[in-house]
């Protein structure tokens, strides 16, 4: 189905048993609907143990100077389901899910639970289809970049967020953010700015309009920071 294969590209994965991605979409009212057919609950319940042990995995290697609990921190910041559904949004997920009418209706294919439940369902689908090594380093290339943000320490490297509360507490406004993109699509490159009140507090760059702008706020936010401590 067209749908499976644009997600299958979004991913960067091609599948095997393309059979195995489509149950991972298939959600219960779907099923419901459909006598004799198999919910993604069971891949969910896979998936989700291997996106924990991929996690874990890449976090205890990438960074050696945290403790445990600091390790299990940003693993618990990373495998969330609010972190999942804005990874499964990127990917435009939802417009691939077998919904019954009732769940479509009502907004399903946006639900933040639905989308990470399928998103694991995905993972789980992944690793029966090619193993462990391929969907660790799918898993780990989708969420690196969430890792890199929730190792920074307290409040997440979340520093968009943590911008936006100095400026609305500090200056009764909120941040301006302007992002442009050069080079070709395959390689495309973003700068963003921002600016409070008019005044240009920082930039940064990086390989996503997000990625930028987050690159722009901790700038800002270092610019800022003595001010957001008093």
């Amino acid at each position: 189905m067209p749908a499976l294969d644009a997600l299958a590209l979004r991913l960067g994965y091609e599948f095997n048993d393309v059979t195995l991605l489509e149950l991972a979409l298939r959600h219960r009212s779907w099923c419901a609907e459909h006598p004799g057919t198999v919910s993604n609950e069971r891949l969910e319940f896979l998936g989700d143990a291997v996106l924990g042990q991929a996690i874990a995995d890449h976090v205890y290697g990438t960074f050696p100077d945290l403790s445990e609990g600091e390790l299990a921190k940003v693993r618990a910041s990373v495998v969330s389901s609010t972190a999942l559904a804005s990874v499964a949004r990127d990917l435009d997920l939802g417009a691939a899910l077998f919904l019954g009418k009732g769940e479509c209706a009502s907004g399903g294919a946006n639900k933040s639970s639905i989308l990470a439940d399928a998103l694991e369902a995905v993972f789980g689908a992944i690793y029966l289809d090619a193993g462990w090594e391929r969907a660790r380093v799918i898993i780990v290339g989708l969420l690196n970049e969430r890792v890199q943000l929730a190792s920074i320490g307290p409040g997440g490297g979340d520093f968009k967020t943590r911008l936006q509360e100095v400026v609305a507490r500090h200056f009764s406004t909120v941040p301006r953010y302007d992002v442009t993109g050069t080079g070709p699509d395959h390689a495309k490159q973003f700068a963003a700015t921002v600016s409070v009140k008019g005044d240009l507090v920082g930039s940064g760059s990086g390989a996503s309009k997000k990625e930028a702008e987050q690159a722009a706020a901790r700038c800002a936010f270092d610019a800022l920071g003595v001010v957001g401590s008093v």
